[in-house]
């Protein structure tokens, strides 16, 4: 059998579980099945080439083939089945126990980068103290200690499932990283991003961080997720905001970030698209100025951005 059709039959699969991409999660999956990236996998398709295989061979990888979709169609996330899930320019580590990132949050940290490059260049700042609330994957931080790499990076988590998930992604960064000193420089800290002042290995920059950066807990109560992708196995601990609205929990992380940062720091958090104009004022009324509400890629107020 063809590639071609080999994807064509797993594409039919998922699109009749409802799911989508299809096409693209089929590509995904046959490439990991072959073990290979799926830029080369289309190669094969356009070039209507095909591997070899022994029959025995041909039928393990079918097995494998039809496992991987079997398990897509029954609605696990692709990024579980992958064992990893994209974030900017590093690949983490993900799967039962921690919130899977998502293209949306690359926003948040591209905004704390553009405000550290900002105060580079009108204020000279160097070796920025930034701090990564909710840190579940470690995605926020990680980008912002490769990207940035005269950071100094704290990063609170309070799960001790997404924990560990959050120590196999810094293990594995901090290696890949090595050349810019990334382990010295990241420093992973379990406890209540809500109480962020209080913990002990934070008091030496309490009131002195230069950024804050979250993506907290903040799906409304009275809006339960039904998407099976994440209600079944996206922690619900890192989804549901506290509260009906969803924002109790985004408050607290306000107040803590307010605590931490110092005067004229930044802080972005991301929130639901029917939170912002809500957080903003609750920003502005715990002394936060220049509150700004800013959209994703689809136009959804997605994050606000304000400085102390």
């Amino acid at each position: 059998m063809q590639y071609s059709q080999i994807v064509d039959q797993v594409a039919s699969t998922l699109e009749q579980a409802g799911i989508e991409p299809y096409r693209h999660e089929a590509l995904v999956l046959v490439a990991y099945a072959l073990g290979i990236e799926v830029r080369e996998l289309q190669r094969l398709i356009i070039m209507r080439q095909d591997t070899p295989l022994s029959s025995d061979a041909t039928a393990q990888l079918m097995q494998r083939i039809e496992t991987l979709t079997q398990r897509r169609a029954q609605r696990e996330p692709l990024q579980h089945i992958l064992g990893v899930a994209p974030f900017r320019y590093l690949t983490l580590q993900v799967g039962r126990g921690v919130f899977i990132p998502r293209p949306e949050t690359e926003l948040v940290v591209q905004a704390g980068l553009d405000w550290l490059e900002h105060q580079h260049q009108v204020h000279q700042l160097t070796q920025p103290r930034v701090v990564d609330l909710c840190a579940g994957s470690g995605a926020i931080g990680l980008a912002v200690l490769t990207e940035r790499v005269d950071s100094q990076v704290w990063a609170v988590e309070l799960d001790n499932n997404a924990l560990q998930w959050t120590q196999r992604n810094v293990e594995t960064v901090c290696e890949q990283y090595e050349s810019t000193h990334a382990a010295q420089r990241y420093h992973l800290i379990q406890g209540d991003a809500t109480q962020a002042a209080s913990l002990d290995e934070l008091q030496p920059i309490v009131g002195a961080v230069d950024l804050v950066l979250s993506n907290p807990p903040y799906i409304p109560l009275n809006t339960p997720v039904t998407q099976p992708e994440v209600r079944d196995y996206d922690p619900q601990l890192a989804l549901y905001g506290g509260s009906a609205d969803g924002t109790a929990i985004p408050q607290r992380v306000l107040d803590a970030g307010y605590q931490l940062l110092t005067s004229g720091g930044c802080m972005v958090m991301e929130h639901d698209a029917s939170q912002g104009a809500a957080l903003a004022e609750y920003a502005q009324h715990i002394g936060f100025t220049h509150v700004e509400v800013c959209q994703d890629y689809a136009g959804r107020d997605r994050f606000i951005q304000a400085i102390k």
